[in-house]
């Protein structure tokens, strides 16, 4: 961003904008910028990785206060100790001030606020030495440290990460050295407030201490090191000290007895400081110690670098200096660990405010009063008890709900109850729905309401008499008082108009014009749909679906068909007039498909043959929909729509699109245009339908623009899929149509669905993500709900929480199932309250953080520019680790990166977020594709962002061949890539098979069934079926890892060094994108910057 750019006007994108003082924002995006001079290291998402740090020429830093800061809090260049007023063994808990860490507006000129005394910087940026090489990995980041969360104990053995020989644990400290791309090596760092002065040393050339134990100043006692493998190069030991387990903190390089003071009189530093300023004694420097500055008599580290008080010696290299990738946390590391730790164990919900396992952890769960973390996800499993609290934290308070979430075989689907003609029992005021944690008063004659604290009677027909705890007696023989989730069967209060709906009906909607006809994909879809209808959904014990179906075919007109089961052969009747669409026929169009089978098979045969020679090109699109509806309404049902389309629809109707797609606009204020639809003619359509319950799914068979964003807003406001497969043709993209076509036809719906999510006192929902509409500020309306999707919801404090009562959420669903049944599904999750920001820390999940923060960035690219949009995450991201660094970490040197245990994936995960297709495109990446990414993730539920953003990648031939489980996975990189060996990815929507070029020729023949590696097809989509073991193993590893994901992943096996591999790279999420987007190395780094910036 500019510094003199005004701030964008509203919330959430109109907070003050970061200004990253010495960061050029016009140098984020790939664009040079203009102030800085050409350095061998290109700008932040440059060519080259690398961080400007100087201000430009004339620009002085402004600091975050006008007041000279206190010592306790002044900036500490790497290098020295910061010692406050904690203690090392000291924690400062809770908020240490009432005042919010800010940033200044991005409309604040520099130096516009008198400066506290300013380091002199030379406004020359200095050359660094060359670009690392991957070979380089032998220094690390300075200091820098994975902190643990508050932990009463220590962190299991083997927790952790780095190389697989070493057992780290779960928060082991990095080596440190000079900070990668940060500032050269013995400059300090320019710096707003005055520092303390550097005391003059001899460096220290010994090596690290051994793990005796040495005590840390403040406990007096020993500290347990807590790494048992071997030390990284040049890695210290870490681990929690005995008086202070909130996290590791690098020791001192040596050993000190019990009460020595690292103290020693300051030695003046020329021309750097007023002399007003208090000391701080340097961090002793071994081999793991922070950066530090010139000392006198040693050579400069690079040339014109000041040697304070010595003469000059001749100039030394700088070492290329590279962060060690395994040095930094690791999300393959973190996977393995939760499922190892908790992979065996049921997950039993008794407890309130317990964190799940990862989503990646295959677990059970035992409901026992709160809903299983399948229903819902929270970001933090003990939110804070004040409002204040949680803006000081700045960690957003969501719930990812997926109220129909499909669970494993071995656990049982919600219970049905019937209340019978009474209903479900409510809290008359906050209306409510009975759950385990109302509380029974007066012998059990009333019950007290555990969200507004109302005072209720029973009805005599619901009275139980209490035990001696005060609990009912037949509380655990009521789903509603033991579990977490059930059903209630709605009365006939709960329906439209006052009675019971009808089973729901499936329209089929098919495209017939010349491009459609052309490719194959109408006689596809016409032959599949035959054996399909007898796969419809139905419920529990029926032997056949109560959904009745329905058929359409359009290109400039529509066609309806009437399959009464009384005729012989199908009639058509043709609809051209349409601006102004109606049914042509009632009786014959909707029908029972075992009853109707002759005449549906006939017309599902006639239909390719009617319209084979057709020469019509254009398309209409809001007429088929608007028919579509008004035969539902006509019907009085709820129902589906399954449409087949394949271009733009420029025919003259209503809902004609013009082509408006214009790469130009990325990356100016007017790239949210691209993203929103370009009529309101959808919107209103998309009202309509959800008032009739008509929820529409689409399939897209695009060769060119087709305008997915305006599309889609139909599918999106009625909670309906869409489907996209870009150049479609039979033989390769077959297989991937029918399976997702199966899925959708065949999954359980909810219909006609409203969901409300009410709250204890003292938290409120204020915002909801996910594909459904909204006509109040309560309740998400649902024309459709199946399985896969979700609602993300926001809450914010209206009042202050209490620790012992915790919070309480509850999700409220009302929907008409697949036999036309009114039901309410109830989900209830109990959270803890706390009022210190350690425990806050401690009990968040990153994988629901990070899905709701993508949600949060999609939805901002409406109506805020891409850039805005990434800056707003980045700052907030910074702010959540600086308030851990701030207020739950023990003070250490400013060049330590801590981050909380459960928060340490969070630069990677929002890193990958950042460089996705929406916020940062590349140059293939096309408008429909954006739009299209963009509208799915905002319904993903967390297991399906987590592997969208960071995907997994398998070694295939590593394991032995005849183990039966899924081969470990590595890191998403380039370097972990073995060019002996073959490689799956999988994100979810996408599948790679790499083949290196150096792979054995026996696995190629076992795999491909050719001799060589130059013989195998790139771009293959289908493996040959071979008998042998590890054609088989890898064809079965592909089947297991489609029937995860609900879309089908199409297959594409890249040969290294093919064209083709440019893609697969694309999903290497931890390397530098060609689109700009940072390598995990450099964001940390840009990441730790931006915290020692909010903290200076």
């Amino acid at each position: 961003m500019n510094v003199n750019q005004s701030a964008p006007p509203l919330p959430p994108f109109g907070q003050s904008q970061p200004v990253y003082p010495g960061y050029h924002q016009s140098s984020y995006g790939g664009q040079p910028g203009s102030t800085a001079p050409p350095t061998p290291y290109g700008a932040y998402n440059g060519p080259v990785p690398g961080y400007q740090q100087t201000p430009p020429p004339g620009v002085s830093r402004a600091p975050p206060s006008s007041e000279a800061p206190p010592a306790s809090t002044a900036q500490v260049p790497c290098g020295q100790a910061a010692y406050g007023q904690f203690g090392q063994g000291d924690v400062q808990n809770g908020p240490s001030s009432t005042v919010q860490m800010q940033r200044f507006p991005g409309s604040q000129p520099f130096g516009s606020v008198p400066l506290a005394p300013v380091v002199s910087q030379p406004t020359v940026l200095q050359p660094y030495g060359p670009p690392p090489t991957s070979a380089q990995v032998t220094a690390q980041l300075a200091g820098m440290q994975i902190s643990g969360a508050v932990a009463p104990a220590l962190p299991p053995v083997g927790l952790g990460y780095g190389p697989p020989t070493s057992l780290a644990s779960a928060s082991g400290s990095f080596p440190n050295s000079g900070l990668y791309g940060s500032y050269p090596q013995g400059q300090a760092p320019p710096l707003s407030q005055a520092q303390g002065h550097l005391g003059a040393q001899p460096p220290q050339r010994s090596a690290p201490p051994q793990a005796s134990s040495f005590t840390s100043p403040a406990s007096g006692g020993p500290r347990m090191p807590s790494m048992t493998g071997p030390l990284l190069s040049g890695q210290g030991f870490g681990g929690p000290s005995l008086s202070q387990p909130n996290h590791v903190s690098s020791p001192p390089p040596q050993a000190l007895p019990p009460g020595t003071q690292m103290t020693g009189p300051p030695g003046p530093l020329p021309s750097m400081h007023s002399s007003q300023q208090p000391g701080y004694q340097l961090q002793q420097n071994g081999s793991f110690g922070p950066a530090r500055g010139p000392q006198p008599n040693y050579g400069s580290p690079y040339p014109g670098a000041p040697t304070f008080g010595s003469q000059p010696g001749p100039p030394q290299p700088l070492p290329p200096k590279r962060l060690d990738p395994d040095a930094i946390p690791s999300p393959i590391q973190v996977i393995e660990d939760d499922r190892n730790n908790r992979g065996s164990e049921p997950f039993v919900t008794g407890v309130r405010g317990q964190v799940p396992p990862l989503v990646t952890t295959n677990f059970l769960v035992k409901d026992q009063g709160n809903a299983s973390p399948r229903y819902i996800r929270c970001t933090s499993y003990n939110i804070p008890c004040t409002s204040d609290m949680a803006k000081q934290a700045q960690v957003p308070l969501a719930a990812v709900i997926k109220p129909l979430a499909r669970l494993p075989p071995e656990e049982a689907s919600p219970y049905v109850v019937d209340h019978g003609e009474s209903g479900p029992l409510r809290c008359n005021r906050c209306k409510a729905y009975m759950c385990p944690f109302m509380q029974f008063v007066e012998g059990g004659r009333r019950f007290q309401c555990c969200f507004c604290s109302c005072i209720n009677d029973v009805p005599p027909q619901y009275f139980q008499h209490l035990d001696h705890t005060g609990k009912r007696v037949d509380a655990y023989d009521r789903p509603e008082l033991s579990l977490g989730s059930y059903e209630f069967l709605a009365t006939v209060d709960y329906c439209k108009n006052n009675k019971f709906p009808s089973p729901p009906a499936f329209i089929f909607m098919i495209d017939v014009s010349y491009n459609a006809i052309r490719s194959g994909l109408v006689r596809l879809l016409c032959e599949e749909l035959k054996s399909l209808l007898d796969f419809l959904p139905r419920e529990g014990g029926t032997e056949e679906s109560a959904i009745r179906v329905g058929f359409v075919t359009y290109n400039k007109v529509l066609h309806f068909y009437n399959v009464k089961s009384s005729l012989a052969q199908p009639q058509m009747m043709v609809v051209s007039d349409v601006a102004d669409m109606f049914v042509p026929l009632l009786d014959g169009f909707l029908v029972n498909v075992t009853e109707s089978r002759a005449v549906i098979t006939s017309l599902l045969d006639q239909i390719p043959e009617m319209f084979a020679d057709t020469r019509e090109t254009e398309t209409v699109f809001a007429p088929v929909i608007q028919a579509g509806m008004e035969a539902l309404k006509a019907a009085e049902c709820a129902g589906k729509l399954f449409l087949f389309h394949t271009s733009l629809p420029i025919a003259e109707a209503p809902g004609k699109l013009k082509n408006r797609d214009d790469r130009k606009l990325i990356n100016t204020d007017k790239e949210k245009t691209l993203f929103q639809p370009q009529t309101g003619a959808y919107q209103t359509l998309a009202k309509e339908c959800v008032a009739q319950g008509c929820c529409v799914d689409l399939f897209l068979f695009p060769n060119q623009y087709v305008d997915v964003a305006t599309l889609s807003v139909v599918p999106q406001l009625t909670g309906g899929s869409v489907y996209k497969y870009a150049c479609f043709q039979v033989e390769n993209d077959q297989e991937r149509f029918l399976s997702d076509l199966r899925r959708d036809v065949q999954k359980v719906v909810g219909f006609d669905a409203v969901m409300r999510v009410r709250t204890s006192t003292g938290i409120r929902a204020v915002d909801f993500f996910g594909a459904f509409y909204m006509s109040n500020t309560t309740d998400v309306e649902l024309a459709g709900l199946d399985g896969d999707k979700t609602v993300t919801v926001e809450f914010k404090h209206d009042d202050r929480l209490n620790e012992e009562s915790g919070a309480l959420l509850q999700c409220a669903l009302l929907y008409t199932s697949c036999a036309g049944q009114r039901r309410l599904r109830i989900h209830n999750l109990a959270l803890n309250c706390c009022t210190q920001l350690a425990d806050l820390y401690r009990n968040c999940e990153t994988d629901t953080l990070i899905n709701y923060m993508a949600k949060f960035a999609y939805r901002g690219v409406l109506n805020s520019p891409v850039k805005t949009v990434r800056d707003t995450l980045i700052t907030q991201c910074a702010q959540i680790l600086a308030c851990y660094r701030k207020n739950c970490a023990s003070p250490s040197s400013a060049g330590q990166l801590i981050l909380p245990e459960c928060m340490k994936l969070l630069p990677v995960y929002l890193n990958c977020v950042l460089k996705s297709d929406v916020l940062q495109p590349g140059a293939e990446v096309t408008t429909d594709d954006r739009a299209y990414v963009r509208q799915l993730v905002t319904s993903m539920d967390v297991a399906e962002t987590n592997v969208f953003f960071y995907p997994r990648l398998l070694p295939l031939t590593k394991s032995p061949v005849e183990s039966a489980t899924e081969p470990p996975a590595v890191r998403a990189s380039e370097e972990r890539l073995s060019n002996g060996d073959i490689y799956l990815l999988e994100n979810g929507l996408n599948l790679f098979l790499w083949v290196g070029a150096s792979v054995q020729q026996g696995v190629v023949q076992s795999l491909f069934s050719v001799s060589s590696f130059s013989q195998i097809t790139s771009g293959l989509s289908v493996l040959p079926v071979l008998d042998n073991p590890l054609s088989k193993k890898v064809r079965g590893l592909i089947d297991s890892l489609r029937a995860q994901r609900s879309r089908y992943m199409k297959l594409i096996v890249v040969k290294q060094e093919d064209k083709l591999e440019m893609l697969f790279k694309h999903f290497l999420v931890e390397d530098k994108s060609l689109s700009g987007g940072a390598s995990y190395v450099d964001f940390l780094c840009h990441m730790h910057k931006e915290i020692r910036q909010l903290l200076s």
